[in-house]
């Protein structure tokens, strides 16, 4: 099965033009002949979009198709655009513990609370986020900064103590990312 779904709400004759060429294109097309339909097929779904005749207020990602007749493979190609910025924007957002990291903004978020971050910050919150245990200084200069070498260097401690700052200094947070003695850890 496609995981691109189109869902076609209250359109029954576009529906049956895209059942008719589901083959040929990558879709997979669901019908929503009312409210009750359409929420139950949003809940299954993760990556769908909405087509409708009208706008309307409470349906997410939705597409309006209210300037007919369109010749179908520009609607097909304004489909595949969206999708691919839904995909983006769902890749663009990582949630860790009660916080938001936006990748494409560079931004760690909670509530209306923004903190811009650098690239190395944000590698560095991903890195340790990613592993359950604390990381240490050697693993971190390895692999967040690819840095090789038996020279001591107190990059990372430096590093990590200025991104704690920032982080107290915007949430109120001593405790996101945590020292322990065998390294660091987002708690």
């Amino acid at each position: 099965m496609n995981n691109q779904n189109i869902i076609i709400y209250e359109f029954s004759p576009l529906y049956q033009i895209f059942k008719e060429l589901e083959h040929e294109i990558n879709f997979n097309i669901i019908e929503a002949l009312n409210q009750k339909s359409l929420n139950k097929e949003i809940m299954k779904l993760k990556n769908y979009i909405v087509i409708t005749k009208k706008k309307y207020l409470n349906i997410d990602n939705q597409f309006t198709l209210n300037h007919l007749p369109i010749k179908i493979t520009k609607l097909i190609e304004n489909l595949n655009i969206e999708l691919l910025k839904q995909q983006f924007n769902d890749q663009s957002e990582i949630v860790i513990g009660n916080y938001k990291i936006n990748l494409n903004a560079r931004e760690m978020i909670l509530k209306e609370l923004k903190l811009k971050l650098t690239e190395k910050e944000i590698n560095t919150i991903l890195y340790l986020s990613k592993i359950a245990s604390p990381v240490n200084v050697d693993e971190l200069q390895t692999n967040v900064w690819r840095y090789h070498s038996d020279i001591e260097t107190h990059t990372v401690e430096t590093h990590i103590y200025r991104l704690r700052k920032k982080i107290f200094k915007t949430f109120q947070d001593e405790n996101f990312i945590i020292s322990k003695k065998n390294g660091y850890q987002i708690k």
